[in-house]
């Protein structure tokens, strides 16, 4: 297969595509102990115009496109059979995503063979502007692959989760906080465990994998992003 990729080491990130790692991750029988992914989807428009409607979202929400960026001409269906066969058997899925593809999301996952464990909120003490309802959460489907697994934190994790979303300077647009990913890490999986994000950003879920004595696998097609989350994931390490 055209780019195929020796996957030998843990604890970085693979500046490449996320399909063409999956699919050489499958070549290989490589395969994670839990997924945690804020994969590109379409995003609600609806931006001013010309300095129109001033309350409307502006910078990269403010695009009419449905897009945050522009290397993101992907669909949900060309990834989620390929992390489903990435996951051990009895092993689970955090997948971030918003109103507007929470059903295709759901349906794909479901088509492809995973079972819906639950949708979760994360309250994000923020607004993104909106001329319907203001914007204060984002969700995320909890999936499972074969049978039905707890959660380390039986009984004291509820559904909706409140962690403050990062303001002002980002290291990416869609940037989630370490926290956040941690609460799910940790529910999730165990020590030296292998937490896998084909869709890495600056890199905070392997951020959050280390810090919890994970083990971290992921890749991130944008050289720029690629090389803010080798450095967090080194500083990390350390």
């Amino acid at each position: 297969m055209k780019g195929l990729i020796r996957i030998l080491e843990l604890n970085k990130i693979y500046n490449t595509n996320a399909i063409e790692f999956m699919k050489s991750m499958i070549l290989n029988g490589t395969q994670v102990d839990l997924l945690v992914t804020d994969p590109p989807y379409k995003v609600i428009s609806g931006g001013g115009r010309d300095g129109a409607h001033s309350k409307r979202p502006k910078g990269v929400l403010a695009r009419h496109d449905g897009k945050l960026f522009d290397n993101t001409d992907i669909k949900i269906s060309d990834w989620m059979q390929l992390v489903y066969d990435c996951l051990k058997d009895n092993s689970h899925a955090y997948i971030f995503t918003n109103a507007l593809n929470l059903n295709e999301m759901l349906n794909e996952a479901l088509k492809v063979g995973f079972k819906l464990h639950n949708i979760l909120v994360w309250e994000k003490n923020n607004c993104t502007p909106s001329q319907f309802y203001m914007k204060n959460c984002e969700y995320i489907l909890f999936l499972r692959k074969g049978k039905a697994k707890w959660i380390n934190d039986i009984g004291g994790s509820k559904t909706v989760h409140q962690f403050n979303n990062i303001i002002g300077h980002k290291l990416h647009p869609t940037e989630k906080p370490v926290d956040l990913l941690k609460f799910y890490i940790a529910n999730s999986s165990k020590e030296n465990d292998v937490v896998f994000d084909p869709f890495a950003g600056s890199g905070s879920t392997g951020v959050a994998a280390l810090e919890l004595h994970r083990q971290f696998l992921g890749c991130e097609l944008d050289t720029t992003y690629c090389k803010i989350a080798e450095k967090r994931i080194s500083d990390a390490m350390k």
